[in-house]
């Protein structure tokens, strides 16, 4: 557009000014619910790894243990028991020789005894076990016990087998200190029923063998044993191949973008899909459902998996607060009061979000999963409560309104009332329910409050108030 061109260029600024604040807000729409969704799938991620949801462990537990030297794989979950299985190299991997010096001080190189390597080659084991067993502890919190087996090719038969197994605690292992090589060798001793291939003589010494070891013992591992490949076929995985399968680190193509979630579109991109969007068809009204005082509603089944909280407000400074309970409306301990000293309660199942300026309000959000929740809770308060400190009551707030969303669009909003005798209220509450014999979710629209503030509705909630 040509400087001269006056008429043009100022109808070019003034659709440019008109434009600008609806792409903010659109952009900032999208970006806030790219969060919502990234913190969402985080949560329930991190909701199934510390409730031990087998699949979830066994793939965090393996992408930690695939740039390990001896590569290990779990298995399976029982409980709060992993199951993993280690490869560990062949004895006939390891050196024959080692540095020395020769009687006039010259290095040399010195040929290893039997025996030797095999000290060599058990230490080097132990190793591998002790960090196998500190990673997966340190990727899985609500792992308490591993029971590992070891497995290597045999030197007498060239045959895989078993050369070591047994059960180790997090206790055990988080306990006991790890300073020197010769650590390496107490995993024989800090496990519960442990059996080992190299074994302790009579006289003090190791055994100068390496013998399978006798799987009958422990359900399961003759069975892997039985199924096994010694040697890989086409296309098909062995055990004999574990460590080159699982040691492999696959380095990213460069080729392939890299995708940033919250990269910003430019104000040219959003025009554009804007103005070569088709018309969107009408819809059915998405006015969220206005509840009533005391009006209960059963919540759908998508809301459980996923239910966004917004409190907006004006006039005064409010706070959002969730209390997690039993059916007798008390909090088990502290730890599930969820306010602003403490914005996390059952470990990411509820969470305030923080307050951030829409508009003339104040608006703070909250992300509740009920599916994710410890089945001890069976109701989540929603509240509000003033700073006592400037003796404002609820009465101060304007356009103060509760509002809850689901993944689906579904909605519902509350309008608590402007009491000017309290300072704390009981917006809403989400309880567990039967409904038709199933098990569901429902909602009530409260809006009961205390006077003096969020003290007394913490100690009505059972939350020790110092």
């Amino acid at each position: 557009m040509g400087r001269l061109a006056r008429t043009e260029r100022a109808a070019a600024k003034l659709r440019a000014q008109q434009d600008a604040p609806a792409y903010l807000a659109a952009e900032s729409a999208r970006l806030a619910a790219v969060h919502r969704h990234l913190t969402d799938e985080a949560g329930q991620w991190w909701q199934y790894l510390v409730c031990n949801d087998e699949a979830t462990v066994c793939e965090a537990v393996n992408t930690a243990f695939s740039d390990n030297p001896a590569a290990g794989c779990a298995v399976g979950v029982d409980g709060s028991v992993l199951s993993v299985v280690m490869r560990q190299q062949e004895l006939d991997a390891m050196p024959t020789q080692t540095p020395g010096l020769t009687p006039s001080g010259r290095p040399t190189l010195k040929n290893l005894t039997k025996r030797d390597r095999l000290v060599w080659w058990l230490n080097a084991m132990g190793s591998n076990v002790v960090a196998t067993l500190k990673e997966a502890f340190a990727t899985a919190p609500g792992i308490t016990a591993i029971d590992l087996a070891v497995l290597t090719r045999l030197p007498d038969t060239q045959r895989l087998g078993f050369v070591a197994y047994g059960r180790w605690t997090r206790q055990a292992i988080e306990s006991a200190p790890w300073h020197t090589a010769e650590d390496a060798l107490r995993f024989l001793d800090l496990g519960q029923d442990v059996a080992c291939s190299v074994t302790t003589t009579a006289s003090g010494n190791l055994s100068s063998t390496v013998k399978p070891l006798d799987t009958t013992r422990v359900p399961g591992l003759q069975e892997l044993l039985d199924h096994a490949q010694d040697e890989s076929g086409a296309g098909e995985p062995s055990l004999a191949g574990l460590d080159i399968s699982l040691g492999t680190n696959s380095s990213i193509d460069a080729r392939t973008p890299v995708i940033d979630p919250y990269r910003i579109k430019s104000f040219a991109e959003w025009r554009q899909e804007t103005s070569s969007a088709p018309p969107a068809p009408s819809a059915p009204s998405a006015d969220p459902t206005a509840l009533t005082p005391g009006q209960t509603l059963v919540l759908p089944e998508e809301a459980w998996h996923g239910l966004h909280i917004a409190f907006g407000f004006a006039g005064a400074d409010a706070d959002l607060t969730l209390f997690l309970t039993g059916d007798d409306g008390r909090v088990a301990s502290d730890d599930d009061f969820v306010f602003y000293n403490q914005p996390s309660g059952a470990n990411g199942g509820a969470r305030l979000l923080g307050k951030q300026p829409e508009g003339r309000q104040t608006v703070e959000h909250a992300a509740l999963h009920l599916s994710a929740l410890p089945e001890q809770v069976r109701r989540v308060a929603i509240a509000i409560n003033m700073d006592v400190d400037t003796g404002l009551t609820c009465e101060s707030l304007t356009s103060a309104a509760l509002h809850l969303s689901c993944t689906t669009g579904a909605s519902w909003t509350f309008q608590p009332p402007a009491d000017p005798n309290i300072r704390a209220m009981v917006v809403a509450e989400l309880y567990r329910h039967i409904v038709a014999g199933h098990s569901a979710r429902k909602l009530r629209a409260l809006g009961q409050g205390w006077a003096d503030g969020l003290d007394g509705l913490a100690r009505a909630y059972g939350v020790d108030v110092e």
